[in-house]
């Protein structure tokens, strides 16, 4: 009867060693498991100037552009992967709050309030800074009997008093519709002449199949005489012709091209703002810095913007026979 309680204790205790070993050991497999989970997610999510993934936002007037920046920064760096979203400016400030959204390219920096709202959030303040100059293209029909605008005009037909229909590139505060507010109406609301496409393709379609309209799209949806389908749309449409600003002589009027933007003849010019919310060295700034040298600055140059970080003029020069 001993033997047989002893044998009965002994049995109890060596059960219960076994389930404490057990808990033990599967608690240390789950602690190791999630320890590897973490390294892969910490992994998956870090990111250098070269290789990962970011997401970006960028105001849709100017996506043949940066369209052509992305395809060419991933044939050099083909371990990037730059997922970017085409929207209104608004929506893109809006992404830019967002965990997810490393960067935005838009037609203003931060205001005050913005970097101090970022820097109170961030506890760092976001960078931005100019990449190229754009414009406001005014586009009209072929057949339009009318393609000569005064600045007095332009502020007319966005008021109202003139009737004609003007087409916006989005029916949201997109960077053409907040420029075209701030600098021609100085603030005052459109008239109800004013309508909204869906997007710059759209004004360009309406502007192409009808003569009563004049159309507002950034410079880089039409200006490419490179692009077939640029060129497919130059065929029925054309730029209009915008009072000049700098010109010496008066009643002189110019297209938006890097010469009349460089020299500030243009009056609708613009500037194009990369503002990159990375507080370490990663992809965002990789980007931004293939934007800013020499063959980002090409591309902008090659789209007819006006680079803004580097010169591309031309210089004369002779060389000497030697002797």
């Amino acid at each position: 009867m001993v033997v047989s309680g002893c044998t009965g204790e002994l049995s109890g205790i060596i059960k219960m060693r076994k389930g404490f070993f057990y808990t033990i050991g599967s608690f240390f497999l789950f602690s190791w498991l999630l320890s590897c989970n973490s390294a892969d997610k910490v992994k998956a999510e870090t990111d250098t100037p070269t290789r990962g993934t970011i997401n970006i936002s960028v105001d849709e007037s100017f996506k043949p552009v940066i369209e052509e920046q992305i395809r060419v920064h991933k044939s050099s760096f083909p371990e990037t992967n730059i997922n970017v979203s085409y929207k209104p400016e608004s929506d893109c400030f809006r992404d830019l709050q967002k965990d997810s959204t490393r960067m935005v390219i838009v037609a203003r920096g931060l205001t005050k309030e913005e970097a101090s709202f970022f820097e109170n959030q961030l506890s760092y303040s976001p960078q931005y800074g100019v990449l190229a100059y754009d414009a406001v293209a005014v586009i009209v029909n072929r057949q339009s009997p009318d393609s000569i605008f005064t600045l007095s005009k332009l502020r007319n037909i966005l008021s109202g008093k003139n009737k004609i229909t003007a087409v916006m590139d989005g029916n949201k505060a997109t960077s053409t519709v907040r420029y075209l507010k701030d600098s021609i109406l100085k603030g005052e609301t459109f008239g109800a002449n004013v309508v909204a496409a869906q997007n710059s393709r759209n004004v360009l379609d309406v502007v192409a199949s009808r003569k009563d309209v004049v159309g507002f799209v950034g410079i880089s949806w039409i200006s490419d005489s490179y692009d077939p389908v640029q060129l497919e749309y130059l065929k029925k449409i054309r730029l209009g012709l915008v009072e000049c600003v700098k010109c010496e002589e008066k009643d002189i009027f110019a297209k938006p091209s890097q010469a009349t933007i460089s020299y500030g003849q243009y009056p609708l010019a613009r500037p194009l703002y990369y503002i990159l919310k990375e507080n370490a060295t990663g992809l965002g700034t990789g980007f931004m810095n293939f934007m800013s040298l020499e063959r980002g600055q090409l591309i902008f140059r090659r789209a007819f913007l006006v680079p803004a970080k580097m010169g591309f003029g031309k210089r004369s020069g002779s060389i000497k026979d030697a002797d």
